[in-house]
């Protein structure tokens, strides 16, 4: 008997099975990973995922009055500045002249309204969180958890057996294998000078969204000595002496099939509309002080109004696994876990 395939909606989940049961795994050896890295005499804890920080920095996130009515949701329904704070980083810590993943995480300032965490509804923040490739190389839950335990077996280092150690080739994800060392090999010059973007989906209202960051073509600076914190090095005399900018993009999906929530291995084709300016101007982001400030923060997709709640079997688990992490973390660096106030973060940045 053949089984009529159910027809995808679009802006609708579809979790797969055991997926609860896949997400408490890779919490449990996210934190046992951690805890194993980080033993009592070895302080402070960093980030499971991105730790190095090149710098957070004030930035201005202006939403723009021109966008298409049916874009104009959460925070793009009224033209408005938001105050931001902006943490670029490197998804290890190494040496900046080694391959890596970059990323670009938002934190906006002023957002009213309640938010989708339980104990953090009245907080005044949304998270925005980018990478510099347009899509992710996991699937969905499934694939997740036989990664992490991959990682797991492999003591954080690549996890070859996740990619290709099944005695079935049929099996091999070969996919998910050309994503990463695409991600892995981009050369970088500064993490103002590339584009970015958020790879898996979100919520506009009813509809679902993808969004991207694109620099300006004057972010581009001459090249700096190749040393190991190069990127924050270019960073610090780019904003020395002149501004940065970003523009802030969002594609709506418009094919359910082939712009698929559940699977943000796939690259969206749809048009890009130009939401938001984000206008960095010249500043000093590298005191000692600025530097703790950007460590103990803790972003998250999930820190968000309902009206961009993060969608997809990877965000889902990036929910329980992200507070899970940020809250050992910060317990174990005796730091409450608490988002700052604008005022906090202006007392520091402004």
């Amino acid at each position: 008997m053949q089984f009529k395939k159910e027809k995808l909606e679009l802006g609708k989940e579809y979790p797969i099975a055991g997926e609860i049961a896949g997400i408490k795994e890779i919490e449990q050896i996210s934190i046992e990973a951690l805890k194993q890295s980080y033993p009592d005499n070895v302080r402070p804890v960093l980030r499971d995922a991105h730790p190095k920080h090149h710098g957070c920095v004030r930035a201005e996130f202006i939403v723009h009055d021109d966008i298409p009515n049916e874009l104009k949701i959460g925070i793009f329904k009224q033209p408005c500045t938001f105050t931001a704070g902006i943490r670029f980083s490197n998804n290890k810590v190494q040496d900046d002249t080694k391959k890596d993943v970059r990323g670009m995480a938002i934190k906006l300032f002023g957002i009213e309204g309640e938010k989708l965490l339980e104990r953090q509804k009245e907080e005044k923040t949304q998270d925005l969180l980018l990478i510099n490739h347009p899509v992710f190389f996991i699937k969905n839950v499934q694939d997740y958890v036989e990664f992490f335990r991959s990682r797991q077996l492999s003591q954080g280092n690549l996890p070859l057996k996740f990619f290709f150690l099944n005695p079935n080739p049929f099996k091999w994800h070969l996919q998910e294998f050309i994503i990463g060392m695409v991600m892995l090999n981009k050369k970088v010059s500064s993490p103002l000078a590339i584009q970015y973007w958020s790879s898996t989906p979100y919520k506009l209202g009813d509809r679902a969204i993808k969004f991207t960051a694109v620099p300006s073509s004057k972010n581009l600076i001459s090249s700096v000595a190749q040393t190991p914190d190069y990127l924050r090095q270019a960073m610090i005399e780019h904003l020395n002496n002149q501004d940065a900018s970003f523009d802030f993009l969002i594609q709506l999906q418009t094919d359910a099939k082939k712009m698929p929530i559940e699977d943000p291995r796939v690259e969206w084709k749809s048009p890009f509309h130009k939401v938001a300016t984000i206008q960095i101007s010249r500043q000093q982001f590298d005191s000692p002080q600025q530097m703790e400030f950007c460590e103990h923060l803790s972003f998250t997709p999930w820190h968000s109004l309902p009206e961009h709640q993060p969608l997809g079997g990877v965000n889902r688990a990036r929910k329980q696994v992200y507070e899970a992490l940020s809250e050992s973390r910060h317990n174990l660096n005796n730091v409450v876990v608490k988002e700052p106030t604008k005022e906090e973060f202006l007392e520091l940045f402004g």
